[in-house]
């Protein structure tokens, strides 16, 4: 059994696409995925399956709330080790000490096209981002809520995303840690 953890986007958000967790967790639980965690409101589930492919995963998740909610979701979802490397790998380690003013975006493909020009005008003085194939990495010091890059990242990345901070990413690697 492989440990999956999938990032809702946009669930639960302003009265839209609204999900209790419990709810969430019995429609995936009828998916026969076992072991689902989940941490706070906003989708992020984590739970083990036999199944190889997260695209398989993510198809069948989002048909299956479709028929059961009426709404299909979006979602990105990866494997623990896919998780545990984008820590591993963040460019910021020492931002990591205020961890609401880091955030990963995970990316739903590779962002090939890319405007990192528009990104390079659209961060504030003290930001700093990285991209990798899988993850757009922002350091945003004054708050991601003021910051006109995170509003924009997407667009400039020009694929789909969703966002976590440090603190929801290293809750839910602790969440699915192997017991020892």
């Amino acid at each position: 059994m492989t440990t999956w953890i999938a990032l809702f986007r946009a669930i639960n958000v302003g009265g839209r696409n609204v999900i209790s967790m419990k709810d969430l967790t019995a429609d995936l639980e009828q998916l026969r995925l076992s072991g689902i965690r989940t941490y706070i409101q906003s989708g992020n589930v984590a739970f083990e399956s036999s199944r190889r492919s997260a695209d398989s995963l993510r198809s069948a998740i989002r048909k299956h709330i479709l028929g059961q909610r009426g709404f299909e979701p979006e979602l990105i979802v990866l494997r623990r080790d896919e998780l545990q490397q984008a820590v591993t790998e963040n460019p910021f380690p020492e931002a990591a000490r205020e961890p609401s003013t880091l955030h990963y975006f995970f990316l739903d493909q590779p962002a090939g096209d890319a405007d990192l020009e528009a990104m390079k005008l659209s961060a504030a003085p003290s930001e700093r981002h990285s991209l990798t194939p899988r993850v757009f990495y922002l350091h945003a010091p004054e708050g991601v809520g003021r910051s006109k890059l995170a509003r924009n990242a997407e667009r400039h990345l020009g694929v789909p995303t969703t966002a976590r901070n440090h603190r929801t990413v290293t809750k839910l690697l602790q969440l699915t840690a192997p017991d020892d």
